[in-house]
């Protein structure tokens, strides 16, 4: 017992650290870093946990934290990218038993996206804590989604560590329709949602989006001392190619592209921070995608040199969800193979698709999205934990 009582003190220490620098005077603090508001929760229970490589308490990852405190960890469950995040886009992730704390694996990525009850059986609570950046098409927030759903079935409480959204000051974009859900568009939310990982399964409880309208029977551990307009630095890579702040605030705008002929600069130690094509040759930048174990294979265009835009060469990038740069990509490749049928799915919508290849401008396409953004914003102040700059 005084072991971990003194354990306790030292990761409460670490807890008051700065993290983030915040408006306030008050440093961010991450929902995992407030142990004594959750460890009481976990005595005597069977936990499993969907982490990866950002659930970390000041540079400790969170299984490790809670093994060395005695919590009875049974398994954990891992998303996109793998547990430890070296899984390139894409890339199976296999089940298997982690090396450092010989923990099992369940691999929720791939075919087996939804926790079965044989998975969950025997375990009193789940623990989600996985950074985020604030996009529909992120596939984290699905694999929430889906695990809320076999909490839901199989009675047992799901505990979310909150984290802030660094696009968290954004709400734009179409709302997906029913036509294009997905598993990067699982719930009817905007492109840029604006919440945070807490505040979208509140949303997404409070709305009876889960299967058949169960509920989950679900507590969020709050961040201190975040606001939604504050910018926040990821101080781990969220997943291996947004390597950046400068990636995640463009990322929004320039996944659209994964959906067409253009190159995001996969397969470059620089996605989601340029864009090209390999016939846009009179562009002042350029680079050429190669294969990058851990980040990407067999990238897009591997092997041609791409000529287009590198945005770390710009100033004053603007952030939220730009447009602009896929209306007059369109314009410029000037061919019918422009759209991928992937561009619907990432959109939520095929209205997109269509304004675009009728020549609307930015302008003319968000006016659309007015309606159903104002609807939104009207069921999101409900499930608001934090101070909104809306």
């Amino acid at each position: 017992m005084n072991r971990l009582v003194l354990l306790l003190s030292f990761f409460m220490v670490l807890c008051s650290c700065s993290f983030s620098q915040p408006k306030s005077p008050q440093p961010i603090t991450p929902g995992a870093y407030n142990l004594p508001a959750y460890l009481p929760l976990l005595k005597g229970k069977k936990i499993a946990l969907v982490v990866n490589q950002t659930s970390e308490i000041r540079g400790t990852h969170l299984v490790d934290t809670l093994l060395s405190l005695g919590i009875e960890v049974k398994k954990v469950f891992s998303p996109e990218h793998g547990f430890r995040g070296q899984a390139a886009d894409g890339e199976l992730v296999k089940d298997g038993m982690d090396a450092k704390t010989h923990t099992p694996i369940i691999s929720l990525y791939g075919n087996h996206r939804k926790p079965t009850n044989e998975d969950l059986k025997g375990l009193d609570i789940i623990i989600f804590d996985i950074q985020d950046v604030g996009t529909r098409f992120y596939t984290y927030i699905s694999t929430m989604h889906y695990v809320m759903d076999a909490c839901a079935t199989n009675k047992v409480d799901l505990l979310v560590l909150d984290r802030p959204n660094p696009n968290g000051m954004y709400i734009d974009g179409p709302i997906r329709t029913e036509k294009f859900k997905s598993f990067i568009a699982m719930d009817p939310i905007p492109v840029l949602h604006g919440l945070t990982v807490g505040e979208l399964a509140l949303m997404i409880n409070g709305e009876n989006w889960l299967e058949g309208g169960e509920k989950c029977s679900l507590r969020v551990i709050p961040v201190k001392n975040y606001d939604h307009s504050d910018q926040y630095s990821l101080p781990v890579k969220p997943s291996p190619n947004l390597p950046s702040d400068l990636a995640i605030e463009l990322y929004p705008s320039l996944c659209f592209f994964e959906g067409t002929v253009v190159s995001v600069g996969r397969g470059t130690y620089e996605p989601f921070l340029q864009i090209g094509h390999p016939a846009f040759t009179d562009m002042p930048d350029k680079f050429t995608p190669t294969s990058i174990k851990g980040m990407s294979n067999e990238p897009p265009h591997e092997g041609k040199t791409c000529y287009g835009i590198n945005f770390t060469k710009k100033k004053n990038v603007k952030g939220g969800l730009n447009l602009d740069y896929l209306i007059n990509f369109y314009k410029k490749y000037n061919r019918k193979d422009f759209f991928k049928p992937y561009f619907n799915t990432l959109a939520g919508t095929d209205q997109l698709q269509a304004q675009i290849k009728e020549g609307l401008s930015e302008k003319e396409i968000k006016q659309t999205w007015e309606e159903g953004l104002k609807k939104y914003k009207t069921i999101r102040t409900k499930y608001l934990l934090y101070p909104d700059n809306e």
